[in-house]
C-alpha cells in the first residue's frame, strides 16, 4: 500500500494510487479508465469497450461494443469480420469448463437456499469473459479467452441431466457475454428435467435486460437463485474498481426483484475490499436493497489479496463488523462469507 497521491493521508492500493474518499469526490473520473489498461493488455483484450465508427454493435451487455472489422469486443469473445459479428467459437459451444461440486457447497446462497442441502451435486459452469475488469477479481483466469476450453451445449445438458445433479450454476467471469448459449442450455435442462434441476446464476448484472428477464424466469420456474455481485454503490468508485459504471446492474437488480418478489430467488453479495469497500459503501448498497425488499438475503464477503490488488490485506475483522452493522440497519438477513479468512 501507499499514501493517496491526492490527499497524501489515506492509504491506497499501489495499482490505484488514490484512496476511496478522493475517488468519490472526483468531478472528472476519466483518468480512472487508465487503471484498467494493463490488465486488459496482458491478455490481449481491449482496455475499454470499443466504439468504432461504422462498427457492428453487440447488444448482450451494457458495454454495447461497436466492433470494427478485425476488432474484438471488450470481453474478447466476439470479433467483427466483413461486417458481421462472430463469436470465437462454434454456435453451439461456449468458452467454459464445468465440474461437479458436492452439495452442500460453498455457493454464496448456501446459507439460505434449501437446494444447496439436497443430496447430490451442483454442476458449476465457469464461463470465460466478462463485461467488467475488476481489479480485485478472484477468478481472473476468465480473461484467458485465447486458450480457454470449449464446452458444447450437448455435453453441458447431458451432464446437467445426470440424476445426481440437483442444481446448475452459471458463473465466471460473468455469464452475460455468453447469454445465447447459457439460455438455450438452461431452457433445455429445464424442459427435460421438468423443472427439477435448479437453474442458478452468479453475475455482475450488466446483461441485456430482456435476456436477464428470461434468465430470471428460468430460476423462478426451477427454484434456483440469482446472485448479483454489487461491487460498489458510488459510480466513481465502481468505475475505478471495475472499469465500468453500475447503473445497469442496479436497474437489472430492481427488475429481477420485481419478477421474483415473495421468493428467495434473488440475493446479493459485496466483497469487502480493504480501504475501498467499507461501511459507507455497504450502507448505501444495503439501503438500495432494503428500499426494494428488506428480506432479500445479502452476503458480505471477506477479501483476500488477488489480481491487481495483491498489496492489500485480508479484510480486517473490525471492517467486517462495521459493514455488518451498516447492512443490518436496512436488511433483515445479513451473512458473512469467507469467514474462515478472518484472523
Amino acid at each position: 500500500m501507499i499514501a493517496c497521491s491526492i490527499c497524501g493521508e489515506n492509504p491506497a492500493a499501489q495499482h490505484i494510487g488514490i484512496c476511496a474518499a478522493c475517488i468519490r469526490a472526483m468531478s472528472d473520473a476519466s483518468c480512472l479508465v487508465a487503471l484498467h489498461t494493463p490488465a486488459g493488455k496482458s491478455c490481449g483484450l481491449p482496455a475499454s469497450p470499443p466504439q468504432t465508427d461504422g462498427g457492428q454493435q453487440c447488444r448482450l451487455c451494457v458495454n454495447a461494443c461497436l466492433i470494427g472489422d478485425g476488432e474484438c469486443g471488450y470481453c474478447g469473445l466476439r470479433k467483427t469480420s466483413k461486417g458481421t459479428i462472430e463469436p470465437l467459437f462454434p454456435r453451439n459451444s461456449a468458452l467454459a469448463h464445468m465440474y461437479l461440486d458436492p452439495l452442500p457447497t460453498n455457493c454464496c446462497a448456501a446459507w439460505f437456499c434449501p437446494g444447496s442441502h439436497e443430496p447430490g451435486y451442483n454442476l458449476a459452469v465457469f464461463f470465460y469473459g466478462c463485461s467488467f475488469d475488476c481489479l480485485f477479481c478472484q477468478n481472473a483466469t476468465h480473461k484467458m479467452v485465447r486458450t480457454a476450453p470449449e464446452l458444447t451445449e450437448d455435453a453441458l445438458v447431458a451432464q446437467a441431466l445426470n440424476h445426481r445433479v440437483r442444481c446448475v450454476c452459471f458463473f465466471g467471469g460473468s455469464p452475460e457475454p455468453q447469454f445465447p448459449f447459457t439460455l438455450r442450455a438452461a431452457q433445455q435442462i429445464t424442459r427435460e428435467s421438468r423443472g427439477a434441476t435448479h437453474i442458478c446464476w452468479e453475475w455482475n448484472g450488466t446483461g441485456n435486460p430482456r435476456l436477464v428477464e428470461m434468465a430470471a424466469e428460468l430460476s423462478m420456474a426451477t427454484c434456483g437463485t440469482i446472485k448479483f455481485d454489487l461491487k460498489a454503490f458510488y459510480p466513481n468508485l465502481h468505475r475505478a474498481l471495475c472499469g465500468a459504471g453500475n447503473r445497469r446492474t442496479l436497474e437489472n437488480f430492481t427488475r429481477v426483484a420485481e419478477i421474483t418478489q415473495g421468493t428467495d430467488v434473488l440475493t446479493a453479495t459485496t466483497l469487502l475490499v480493504p480501504y475501498y469497500i467499507g461501511a459507507e459503501e455497504v450502507d448505501a448498497i444495503a439501503g438500495f436493497i432494503g428500499g426494494i425488499d428488506s428480506d432479500i438475503p445479502y452476503s458480505l464477503l471477506v477479501f483476500h489479496p488477488d489480481h491487481m490488488l495483491k498489496d492489500l490485506p485480508v479484510t480486517p475483522r473490525h471492517q467486517v463488523e462495521e459493514c455488518v452493522a451498516a447492512a443490518q440497519k436496512h436488511l433483515n438477513r445479513v451473512h458473512v462469507g469467507n469467514a474462515g479468512l478472518l484472523e
